[in-house]
Formats: C-alpha cells, sequence, structure tokens
C-alpha cells in the first residue's frame, strides 16, 4: 500500500512541476488577451482536455513505440532524464516561455490557441509525455495504472483551474513570486531528472559489464 501511495505522490509531482501550469499562465493570459472571458474559459478546458488526451495515449501506446522503434526503457529514461534536467535549468532560470510568440503572430493562434501551441507543447510538452510513457511503464499493478491517471487527471484539473484564474493569480503572487515559484518547480525537476538519468543507466551499465564477462569467460 505505502508502495502504490509514493507512486501517486511521484506521479503527482512528476506532472506536476514538468506541465508547470504556474509557467503556462502568463503565457495563456498573453494569447488570451483579445478573448473574452467566456472564450477564454472554453480556451482553457479545450486545452485541458486535448492535453489529457494526449498524455493518456502516450501513456499506454509507449510500449508499442518501443517495440516498433526498437528502444528499451532504460534508454528512454536516460534521454528522458537529459530532457528533464534541461527543462529543470530553464526553470531554475525563470525562463518563463515555452513558446515564443511575437505580437503579429498572436492573433493567428486565437483561431485555436486551444490545441496548438497552448496544449501542445506548453501544457503537454516533451517532457510530459516523455515522464508518461516511462511513468506507466513503471506501473507493474492495475492499481498504480489507475493512480497514475488519477495523478494526470488530478494535475490537468488544477492547471485549468490556475489557467481558469490566471487573471487572480498574477495580480496576488506578483512577477516576483511567479519566479520564485517556477524555482522551485525547476529544482524538483532537476532532482527528478538525476533519478531517471540513473535509474536507466545502471541497467545499460551492468548489461554491457554482463555481456563482456560472458565473452571473456567463452
Amino acid at each position: 500500500m505505502n508502495e502504490v501511495i509514493a507512486f501517486g505522490i511521484l506521479s503527482f509531482t512528476s506532472f506536476f512541476t514538468l506541465i508547470n501550469p504556474f509557467g503556462t499562465m502568463p503565457i495563456f493570459m498573453t494569447m488570451t488577451a483579445d478573448l473574452d472571458k467566456s472564450h477564454r474559459t472554453k480556451t482553457a478546458q479545450k486545452a485541458s482536455i486535448v492535453s489529457f488526451i494526449t498524455i493518456i495515449i502516450f501513456a499506454f501506446s509507449g510500449q508499442v513505440l518501443f517495440n516498433f522503434f526498437g528502444i528499451s526503457v532504460n534508454s528512454f529514461r536516460v534521454v528522458g532524464g537529459v530532457i528533464f534536467f534541461l527543462m529543470g535549468m530553464d526553470m531554475l532560470q525563470a525562463r518563463l516561455g515555452k513558446v515564443k510568440l511575437k505580437e503579429s503572430e498572436i492573433k493567428t493562434y486565437v483561431d485555436d490557441i486551444s490545441v496548438t501551441p497552448l496544449a501542445i507543447p506548453m501544457i503537454c510538452g516533451p517532457g510530459a509525455l516523455t515522464n508518461a510513457i516511462v511513468m506507466m511503464e513503471d506501473a507493474h499493478s492495475i492499481e498504480k495504472k489507475i493512480i497514475l491517471i488519477l495523478a494526470v487527471v488530478a494535475v490537468i484539473s488544477v492547471t485549468y483551474i490556475i489557467l481558469y484564474s490566471s487573471t487572480k493569480i498574477i495580480k496576488i503572487l506578483g512577477q516576483t513570486g511567479i519566479n520564485v515559484m517556477m524555482r522551485l518547480m525547476g529544482l524538483i525537476v532537476m532532482v527528478i531528472a538525476v533519478e531517471f538519468f540513473f535509474s536507466g543507466l545502471k541497467p545499460i551499465i551492468l548489461d554491457i559489464l554482463n555481456n563482456q564477462a560472458t565473452s571473456i569467460l567463452t
């Protein structure tokens, strides 16, 4: 039971820090500046739904992708660790923008920004997708799979609430508060990155050493 709870906490914290709704919030406000409150709400709802569906698809199709491309889970963990670490570095420096838009481009995205670039890749970026695949591979029981899905639901729900309340939150926290929170989340992401990297690297090294030992003995 404790293992399932620990897995649930790890799932929630990893998805929350990688999706980083507080970092997405200022960009969301900029991109929806020309929309009224009702359209802004609909945009946040659609972006949240699309993000959830995308993450779940990648989580359950991860093994198929591995088999098709001949990729091992451990190799994916190593690459995922590198991606997480780089994202954590950006967050630690409070770089808010995942997608940079010029003023002239904002109106072009207003028609359907909820899917691209808001849902993909701002909310549901490479870090979140990588995390979904790796975490699902680690979910060896039905209970863990259910917990993982519930964790994604919880994080996406929180993300929607934050986007919906973005105007009020920014006024309360201020730019300094947002930067501080982003740096804290960046630190957590970097810790997760180290865990992912070495959990994938260790089996690869052991496999290489075992193969070398076997070839020497034969």
